[in-house]
């Protein structure tokens, strides 16, 4: 029988520590949080200081009370959910529910999942950090209080459904602000020089116009850079300065949570949503063959660069055994902690740096090893040796003109023969490219070989990715990294903003809730006063602020904007603003309404007409409806009417619908005009859109027949295996593509070359 019970948050870990501690551990999982605030009050007793009114979450008596039983039976319990202020109030509430059973009971930290770190953390079993928990518990009351009180109030001005959030919406701010940065940016011309020159041995250089008169070179229109063609093009080139360094680039520290999730998303493209999904399986374990369920990687909620002294040790070994002793630096590569950084856990890392990727492919799914590849890599090389390269650079003078050249050439790769970190969005090339120069001497003569000018124009500030938001975010101190991910989710589930082509851009809903809550809570939305509220949390943890100081300071300003609100925020969804634009259908006069889509132009005169259209507004601010596109005719007929369907255009694209609306509102998917090739089947494979507006194709037959793909099937049978119809395939390695599902076949036949 056991003697202690240890109670984790979720199976997959209570697997993994089962293994190692165990007969004597019953481990038992909570599967996250057990009580929390009601889901349809407010749940804060404001009137008697804040206190939160806990209810047990649905679903989770049951797990409660095995837990209760479970503790009946045990002389000791050991509470170890995440080593976090969730963790801890995940901690915290089953204390309380346990504390009937009348024994010992103990918090446990676990930063990683291995035996030798899951005993320690037994042996340094602590109490519950009431610090700890008072800091999440006022997070919480706080976006409770914010969230709870602003959203009705939208669902009063604007509809219902809307949220606002104390983080959220600063991020949906910084996105609105972007986007108006890049809307009233005016690109200014300006023009480049390229001499191309040929000493007296190749090979030839390029250098760039870089001084006039030792000034910097500004070169504003085609005339003044046809003027300085002319000159250069007649000016004696003479080598005026050779500079030669040595430079060393050092490699970037293991992985916190924020740098993981923009590297993540630079490198592989993964949401920061994904990106932790796939990490908390990576530390929780995985089967690893004979060994069982293996925590591959270190805690991954952290704000610390800090890895302990045995795991230096050890890779320090690994780099030197592996890669060779140049590799080793003579002393470990120290990195610089950030101010505002807890330092409460480890920098993410391997568990174990001889478990490399290749030895761990086998176990672990796709996703699931590229990121465990980036993790490995990025920790192993944050302890190798610099790169070093030589660097030299020659400013040529040509009459009251000097130009420039840069080469680089890479002496030893260091720690980039196995990592270098992903470039920015506004980086440039790296200077350390190899770019060879011959050798030339001061005061040698130069034989230009032609001068080519560039039209250039500079271009705005570019527009948030989840790895520059997410940088943004950590930057100016908004929000924590265990909340960046569930931040982006939620800008994007309510709509506020869209993810296009991995970039952000704010929906015109995004905007006016933006505009409704910079105009109505300033002080919400200020970005430093967000930032001020985390380092506040910061101190109740630290026991320097009392966490009922911070709730009554902020709610008494709150209360007094949140009344005012509602007496003064314009409400939009009952606003109209007419127009001189007449109702195409009847004698009306159409106005400008708010939908869940935006604002669209509606009669006057509605219910009794029903006309709508869709509009653009120009920069004179003058309205300009967009006609509508004639409706297609599709050649079938209403299943319900009989009247023709026409294809027409909805929010998620073409779909079928019939001639006869409003009197009819049959609708419904466009055909392929592919068969199911399901055995037995009879149905159509249709277009069809899932409920977060990603397009997917599916059999018309369903539930009947489940068949989906998210490739577009095309009606052309494979010329190789004679399948039925081939799927359209597109991505930026390979281009546009068809090709044959049948794995055993592998037909592929590429359409850009088509085109």
């Amino acid at each position: 029988m056991a003697k202690a019970l240890v109670i984790v948050e979720s199976p997959a870990k209570s697997r993994t520590l089962q293994r190692y501690l165990g007969k004597e551990f019953d481990v038992k999982a909570s599967v996250g949080h057990v009580v929390d605030l009601p889901v349809k009050t407010l749940g804060v007793d404001i009137e008697h200081d804040f206190a939160p009114q806990y209810e047990t979450i649905r679903g989770k008596g049951k797990i409660l009370a095995e837990l209760s039983k479970a503790a009946q039976q045990v002389d000791i319990v050991y509470l170890a959910p995440d080593p976090d202020r969730e963790g801890e109030a995940i901690a915290h509430h089953i204390a309380e529910v346990l504390k009937s059973a009348k024994k010992p009971i103990y918090r446990v930290l676990f930063h990683e999942l291995t035996k030798k770190a899951i005993l320690a953390a037994i042996g340094e079993a602590t109490s519950i950090n009431h610090r700890l928990f008072e800091a999440q518990q006022t997070r919480r009351i706080l976006d409770r209080l914010v969230g709870y009180q602003i959203s009705p109030l939208l669902w009063d001005k604007v509809r219902r459904g809307l949220s606002a959030g104390r983080v959220q919406s600063v991020a949906v701010r910084m996105i609105c602000e972007r986007d108006e940065e890049i809307a009233v940016f005016i690109p200014e011309e300006y023009w480049t020089l390229d001499a191309t020159l040929l000493g007296a041995l190749p090979p030839e250089i390029t250098a760039r116009l870089d001084q006039i008169n030792g000034q910097k070179a500004i070169v504003p229109d085609k005339d003044t850079a046809e003027q300085i063609k002319a000159d250069l093009e007649s000016a004696r080139f003479v080598v005026d300065r050779v500079e030669k360094k040595q430079k060393k680039r050092n490699s970037a520290p293991p992985f916190i949570t924020s740098s993981l999730q923009i590297e993540a998303n630079r490198k592989l493209g993964f949401s920061a949503k994904k990106t932790m999904s796939q990490a908390q399986r990576l530390y929780e374990g995985i089967e690893v063959g004979v060994d069982g369920p293996t925590g591959l990687i270190t805690y991954m909620r952290t704000d610390s660069i800090r890895i302990n002294d045995d795991a230096l040790a050890e890779l320090r070994d690994f780099i030197g055994q592996t890669y060779g002793k140049p590799y080793v630096p003579a002393r470990p590569n120290i990195f610089k902690t950030k101010k505002s950084a807890q330092d409460a856990h480890e920098a993410i890392r391997p568990t174990d740096v001889s478990k490399t990727p290749e030895l761990m492919a086998a176990y672990l799914d796709r996703d699931m090893l590229k990121l465990y590849t980036l993790i490995w890599k990025r920790f192993v090389a944050s302890q190798m040796a610099a790169a070093i390269y030589d660097q030299t650079s020659i400013l040529i003078a040509a009459d009251q003109y000097r130009l420039k050249t840069v080469g680089s050439i890479i002496r030893f790769m260091g720690f980039m023969s196995l990592y270098v970190e992903a470039a920015g969005d506004d980086a440039r090339d790296g200077e350390e490219k190899d770019t060879l120069l011959p050798n030339l001497e001061e005061g040698a003569v130069l034989t230009c070989k032609g001068i080519a000018d560039a039209q250039h124009f500079t271009q705005p500030p570019p527009r948030y990715t989840e790895a520059s938001l997410v940088k943004a975010l950590e930057e100016n101190g908004v929000g924590r990294p265990s909340t960046y991910a569930s931040i982006l989710s939620t800008i994007q589930e309510k709509e506020y903003a869209l993810l296009e082509q991995r970039k952000f851009y704010p929906t015109d809903l995004g905007k006016l809730i933006n505009g409704l809550l910079l105009k109505h809570f300033p002080t919400i939305m200020d970005i430093e006063f967000t930032a001020s509220m985390e380092q506040q949390l910061d101190q109740v943890e630290e026991g320097k602020v009392e966490w009922l100081t911070i709730l009554r300071d902020f709610y008494g300003p709150f209360k007094e904007a949140l009344a005012a609100a509602k007496e003064e925020m314009a409400s939009v969804k009952r606003a109209i603003t007419p127009t001189d634009i007449p109702c195409s259908v009847c004698n009306g006069t159409m106005v400008i309404r708010w939908g869940k889509n935006g604002e669209f132009l509606a009669c006057e005169t509605y219910p009794a007409c029903k006309n709508t259209q869709d509009f653009i507004r120009g920069a004179d601010g003058i309205i300009k409806p967009v006609e509508r596109d004639l409706a297609q005719e599709s050649g079938e007929a209403c299943e319900k009417c009989g009247k023709p369907m026409v294809y027409k255009q909805g929010k998620f694209g073409r779909f079928l619908a019939c001639s006869g609306y409003p009197d009819c509102h049959h609708i419904k998917a466009e055909n392929t005009g592919v068969s199911c090739p399901e055995d037995g089947c009879k149905g159509s494979l249709v277009k069809k859109v899932s409920k977060r507006g990603k397009i997917f194709y599916a059999c018309d037959q369903y539930p009947k027949c489940s068949l989906a793909m998210w490739d577009r099937p095309v009606s052309t049978p494979c010329p190789q295996c004679e399948s039925k119809f081939l799927v359209e395939k597109s991505s930026k390695k390979t281009g546009a593509r068809l090709q044959c599902l049948n794995k055993e076949c592998g037909y592929v036949k590429s359409l850009d070359e088509e085109k």
